[in-house]
């Protein structure tokens, strides 16, 4: 049985998408139908059947998910053991970052680490920095660049890189942005777009509001930065998001509280590291 099919099932069972899958593992959406129906006809079961324009996981595949996981996390602690008796490092690295780190941070570290070592694949996957944490902890990630937890896992390893300043933001044209010395009490009488309340940086910006009795009056929640300063900049309301995503869409507002989130890299320590993470986690910390 070919190994790409496994990691075939895995993409489309976490995905809930064929298309979606075929676009993170760079392959067509007919070959990830292809390899799915190779494990149906291994295993004698239907793994996923049609719903409406989507699929839809069988019993099968559910109870089939996690036995998968746990062998391919095997497999690949099997493979780090093997890559440290050899001189040359190389193999399959597989890190997450988030979208906002891999556009605005990763992109020179990540070239300079390719041209080092030219024997590594890399496999990048990007996700929330919520989701890649729980990766790691769960050994489906070696390595991944997120911002950090206010509160960090015991279990795991981290290093802080960059320093990410935090400013309060509105469309030009919105009225808090023509206001000045502002308060947070001035804030909550208008809506607000932030990160889901998981996300750490909303974490963040909530507990300043917890820390004085207040609660903003969020009209909405969307993950993507990037998504969040659009709606900003069309006058949907205020915001928290990254010094870096100033433009002129958007008006820092005038309000003397300084806040700030930790971007860095986690690993696990008590699994073994492939030398690629190795070499890649000594780049980061030199760099």
């Amino acid at each position: 049985m070919n190994l790409a099919a496994f990691e075939a099932f895995v993409k489309v069972m976490e995905t809930g998408s064929i298309s979606i899958a075929a676009e993170l593992l760079f392959i067509t959406q007919p070959a990830v139908t292809k390899r799915i129906h190779s494990l149906e006809d291994y295993f004698g079961v239907k793994l996923f059947e049609s719903a409406g324009r989507g699929i839809q996981p069988t019993h099968a595949a559910h109870s089939l998910l996690p036995k998968v996981k746990t062998w391919l996390n095997e497999l690949g602690e099997i493979h780090h053991t093997l890559s440290h008796e050899q001189t040359q490092v190389q193999g399959r690295l597989k890190i997450g970052t988030s979208h906002h780190i891999g556009l605005h941070h990763l992109a020179e570290p990540l070239k300079k680490f390719v041209q080092l070592f030219p024997q590594v694949t890399l496999d990048v996957h990007f996700v929330d920095s919520e989701q890649a944490h729980e990766q790691v902890l769960a050994g489906e990630l070696e390595l991944a660049f997120l911002t950090l937890p206010p509160a960090g896992d015991d279990r795991l390893s981290y290093v802080t890189i960059w320093n990410d300043p935090l400013v309060f933001v509105s469309a030009p044209f919105h009225p808090l942005a023509k206001q000045t010395q502002l308060n947070l009490e001035d804030l909550i009488a208008y809506p607000s777009l932030l990160p889901a309340a998981q996300t750490y940086t909303s974490q963040i910006t909530l507990s300043e509001f917890e820390k004085n009795g207040l609660k903003p009056k969020i009209t909405m929640s969307n993950n993507p930065l990037e998504s969040i300063r659009m709606l900003v900049s069309i006058g949907l309301g205020w915001s928290v998001l990254p010094k870096t995503f100033l433009n002129e869409d958007l008006k820092q507002l005038d309000l003397n509280l300084k806040m700030n989130r930790q971007l860095g890299m986690v690993w696990h320590p008590a699994r073994i590291q492939s030398r690629a993470a190795e070499e890649l986690i000594q780049l980061m910390k030199n760099d």
